[in-house]
């Protein structure tokens, strides 16, 4: 194998590499471009799932065939489209979010998408909204994206709220490997790990990290199974 192969790797190298795979994968979207547009336009902090990210979310929505999804945090709406598209004429999505600005830009998001009919945004402090949660049937499928110190809370709600053979799913919880560097601490590395020592032995969820690199950057999901 040629030495180029071990070559170290930069943030431009991985960005390159999802523009060139979404270049074959992905069709052009004029109403993701538009959400993102707005939200950049209002002000919002880019910190949106990207849409490699997105359209992984996507698909994992299809391959279970859920009709009922929670999204813990919204921002501006742009993965709660990606999610809200995978569901049938019939489905049903909840998303919370704290802060009234971004509600609003990503109701307006989601109405330019043509999913108001199928979204709900919730405003206020999401474990709150999760605790006044009463689904029946349960969610099929729940994508926990908020505030990282909140990650132990919110996932243990959501083992309530999701059904048996239900999905979880936690975004950021590697963050450029600093979760696993014992001399680097901050909130939101904390609450990954809280989130962590918390799943460990919890005999009521099998789980995984896959450790995701691109126009993100290194970061990874939580994908966890309610038995």
């Amino acid at each position: 194998m040629s030495q180029q192969a071990f070559k170290a790797t930069t943030a431009e190298d991985w960005a390159r590499s999802d523009q060139y795979h979404n270049s074959f994968l992905h069709r052009e979207d004029e109403i993701l471009d538009a959400a993102l547009q707005n939200s950049n336009s209002n002000g919002l902090p880019e910190i949106a799932v990207s849409a490699a990210q997105g359209k992984f979310l996507n698909l994992l929505v299809s391959s279970i065939g859920a009709k009922k999804i929670l999204e813990v945090g919204t921002l501006g709406g742009y993965s709660t489209i990606w999610l809200a598209r995978a569901l049938p004429a019939d489905g049903e999505l909840i998303t919370l979010e704290l802060n009234e600005k971004h509600a609003k830009v990503a109701q307006e998001n989601l109405d330019t998408a043509g999913l108001s009919s199928k979204v709900k945004v919730i405003l206020g402090p999401a474990y709150q909204s999760m605790l006044e949660l009463q689904p029946k049937p349960p969610f099929d499928f729940i994508f926990i994206d908020a505030d990282k110190q909140g990650n132990k809370q919110y996932f243990t709600e959501a083992k309530r709220l999701v059904r048996k053979g239900g999905v979880i799913i936690v975004d950021n919880v590697v963050r450029y490997g600093r979760v696993a560097d014992p001399e680097y601490t901050d909130a939101n590395v904390e609450g990954v790990r809280a989130l962590l020592q918390a799943v460990k032995g919890d005999s009521e969820v099998e789980a995984t990290t896959i450790g995701t690199v691109g126009d993100k950057g290194y970061d990874g999901f939580m994908y966890a199974v309610r038995k």
